[in-house]
C-alpha cells in the first residue's frame, strides 16, 4: 500500500498552499522548513493584505519537524507569530476536525490506480467554499474557548465544540493560518 501525502495551509477566506509531498520523501524539519518558505511566498502572493499587514498567526500541531530548533528559528527571524497548540487536543486542530473528515467524506470507499489520481482527486476535494471554511473558524474559535474555560484541563464528550459559544471572541479570525499533512493511503 502506498501513501499520498500532502501539506495544506487555509484561512477563513479559503487556501492559502498547498502541496504534494514526493513519493518517500518524509516532512521531516529539513523538509518542513522549506514548506515554510514557500508558505510565506504564498502568503505573500495569495494574501497580500495579510503579508504587508504583518498581522497574521500560524497553527499548526506539535509534529517534531513543527517544533523543531531550525524551524522555530525560521518562524522568529521572519515574524512568523505561532499560536500554541496544546498537546492531545485534536479537537483544536481544524485539519483534524474539519479537512480530514471532509476528505474523508469525498474519497472514502473509491479505488485508485496510482498516486496521480489520488493527487488529482484530492485537490477536487480542496474545493470547498469560502462560506465551510469560515463555519470551520468559527468552530475553531468555539473549541479554543471552551479549552480556555477548561483551563486546559481535560474534558470528554462534545468533541464538536458545538455546545460552546464564545463569550468573548477572538478579534480577529482572518489573519489565522492553518496547515497539517494530510495523508491518504492508495491501494493498487
Amino acid at each position: 500500500m502506498l501513501r499520498s501525502c500532502w501539506l495544506v495551509f487555509f484561512n477563513a477566506n479559503g487556501i492559502v498552499h498547498k502541496e504534494f509531498v514526493p513519493p518517500g520523501q518524509t516532512v521531516n524539519q529539513q523538509f518542513y522548513l522549506e514548506v515554510l518558505k514557500r508558505l510565506r511566498d504564498s502568503v505573500r502572493e495569495k494574501r497580500p493584505e495579510m503579508w504587508s499587514s504583518g498581522d497574521w498567526f500560524l497553527h499548526h500541531d506539535n509534529a517534531t519537524a513543527h517544533t523543531a530548533l531550525s524551524e522555530q528559528q525560521f518562524l522568529a527571524k521572519n515574524n512568523m507569530t505561532v499560536i500554541p497548540h496544546p498537546p492531545y487536543s485534536p479537537d483544536l486542530a481544524p485539519c483534524d476536525f474539519f479537512l480530514f473528515p471532509h476528505m474523508k467524506c469525498q474519497m472514502k470507499g473509491k479505488c485508485f490506480a496510482d498516486v496521480s489520481e489520488v493527487e488529482k482527486k484530492m485537490l477536487e476535494v480542496l474545493n470547498i467554499s469560502t462560506e465551510e471554511f469560515q463555519k470551520c473558524f468559527q468552530q475553531w474559535e468555539k473549541c479554543w474557548y471552551k479549552c480556555s474555560e477548561s483551563k486546559g484541563a481535560y474534558f470528554d464528550g462534545d468533541y464538536s465544540c458545538n455546545s460552546t459559544k464564545p463569550n468573548k471572541p477572538f478579534k480577529k479570525l482572518n489573519p489565522v493560518i492553518f496547515g497539517s499533512p494530510l495523508v491518504y493511503p492508495v491501494s493498487l
